[in-house]
């Protein structure tokens, strides 16, 4: 039973590979948290969360390790998320997505509905990499065969030690882990601003993540105020999504009857 990761429900179960630190699990929640800039302003939900993955580039020291990959940063808390926005100089302006395992709510809008796939760096000691990246320093044979493992095994995502947040664990997904993402709540907190600086905008309720569609569909207003987009909710990110709950719901149906 899982006590591995601190964002993690007790008593998940958990696979493990034979070679590999890799766990097979689900029932996580995860963070980022960001500055949010003017240009975020009219950008729906989906449009801001899909601009979490990212191809990796030349000023990002990812792009050695992983180059020509789509990536996003994640945490294990919005404490740690914070932390690791402002070492990277985020202001007082922050967005927080609050995202958790699709495949994990009662009624899953990605089919199919699979568990997570880990690789815990803390096991391969992922930080020393990166800290030799840091002091530009050269990486031995050693590193880039973990690194060349890490790829083959194609995981969902990477786990490893927080260097803003003493405790704090960070994740880099990679893009098949993005896809298995979904969110549960987006908030945004305007520091600089007076009066009215924040708000919300829910995606999935309930500790069963029941998905709330509408939420993608939001958008930010100065200051802090919420409208909607009626040309995303006849997008078919959202069609794509119903049909797979419709599904489910039809199944639960057939069951109830026998």
């Amino acid at each position: 039973m899982s006590e591995l990761f601190p964002n993690q429900n007790y008593g998940r179960i958990v696979y493990k590979h034979n070679e590999l630190p890799i766990f097979e699990t689900d029932e996580f929640d995860f963070y980022r948290c960001l500055e949010f800039k003017d240009e975020f302003y009219g950008k729906t939900i989906l449009e801001l969360h899909l601009g979490n993955l990212r191809r990796s580039r030349k000023d990002n020291r990812y792009s050695t390790l992983f180059p020509g990959q789509l990536i996003s940063y994640w945490a294990d808390s919005p404490k740690t998320a914070r932390a690791e926005a402002k070492k990277w100089g985020a202001g007082n302006n922050l967005i927080t997505f609050w995202a958790y395992d699709d495949g994990s709510s009662f009624f899953p809008t990605v089919y199919p509905a699979e568990p997570i796939r880990i690789i815990d760096g803390r096991e391969i000691k992922f930080n020393r990499i990166l800290q030799k990246l840091n002091k530009n320093e050269k990486l031995s044979e050693n590193d880039w065969l973990v690194l060349d493992k890490i790829a083959y095994e194609k995981p969902d995502c990477l786990a490893y030690e927080s260097e803003a947040l003493r405790g704090g664990l960070n994740y880099l997904f990679f893009e098949n882990g993005f896809k298995k993402l979904s969110l549960r709540e987006v908030k945004l907190r305007l520091g600089d601003k007076l009066g009215k600086n924040q708000s919300k905008v829910t995606c999935a309720l309930t500790s069963d993540y029941t998905p709330n569609l509408k939420g993608y569909c939001a958008l930010f207003m100065p200051i802090a105020k919420i409208k909607y987009d009626d040309n995303t909710a006849n997008s078919d990110f959202i069609r794509l999504k119903l049909d797979v709950i419709n599904n489910k719901a039809q199944r639960i149906r057939e069951n109830d009857k026998t």
